[in-house]
């Protein structure tokens, strides 16, 4: 028996997220499915982190104990011929038996995609989000500024755990034209509360429409809310990275 750690990447859109619940497809129920085909025969594998419904992943980290007698890339071949198209093992390998793919994450990187325009586009639609009226990237850029360093995010997210800690260490948070129409918003921090890279990409997205002060997004980590309600779809965010 050996300790395996996977990494995954998935297409979230069909999904009720990535964790396992009753009558719902999800990523855990799929993974689990695929791996019992494969002999696994333990209760549960262990993610580095949870995605809610509609959420793309790039590189999740997943951990399970296995006796699996071949080669790692046998084993990646094996249970991806088991997996539905939506989800893809990208890297196998084992694991030092102390490992923890959530608890031993340093960081973790977020993607949020979207695109300008006034009528939607068939081409973009399933993973970003459009918006309209067009956005000022400097403006964008400058609001994410405030996001850098250690502060209180609970105007943007609450914690997984009921009277959890909602200070978070926000490492990078910074804006990129990919084309003329798109953008990507990259956030990297040591851990996100509950709907928080989605909060924060709706209020940078409004006050890069003109729509809400850079003084109320400053005001929001001093505990002083005053931002509109509302988030990002879930169809534009991806995690991008887990690093350890």
């Amino acid at each position: 028996m050996a300790l395996y750690k996977i990494r995954i990447s998935y297409d979230g859109t069909e999904y009720f997220g990535f964790q396992r619940q009753l009558n719902q497809r999800t990523i855990q129920g799929d993974l689990e499915n695929a791996l019992k085909k494969l002999g696994w025969a333990e209760k549960s594998i262990i993610a580095s982190g949870r995605t809610d419904a509609g959420v793309h992943a790039e590189a999740q980290m997943v951990t399970f104990e296995l006796n699996w007698s071949h080669t790692e890339e046998a084993f990646q071949k094996a249970l991806n011929s088991q997996l539905p198209k939506e989800i893809s093992v990208r890297k196998v390998e084992l694991a030092e038996n102390n490992f923890h793919p959530r608890y031993h994450a340093k960081y973790r990187k977020y993607r949020y995609q979207i695109y300008n325009s006034s009528a939607p586009d068939p081409l973009l639609e399933r993973y970003n989000w459009r918006v309209w009226p067009e956005v000022d990237l400097g403006l964008m850029n400058r609001a994410a500024e405030f996001l850098l360093g250690n502060n209180d995010f609970s105007a943007f997210g609450r914690p997984y755990k009921k009277e959890g800690r909602t200070r978070r260490i926000v490492e990078s948070a910074n804006w990129e034209r990919i084309s003329e129409k798109r953008f990507h918003f990259t956030i990297r921090a040591n851990s996100f509360l509950y709907h928080m890279v989605r909060r924060i990409t709706f209020i940078l997205v409004n006050a890069g429409q003109h729509k809400i002060l850079m003084e109320s997004i400053r005001e929001s980590l001093n505990g002083i809310d005053n931002l509109p309600p509302g988030i990002a779809p879930a169809k534009g965010l991806f995690l991008e990275e887990v690093i350890y």
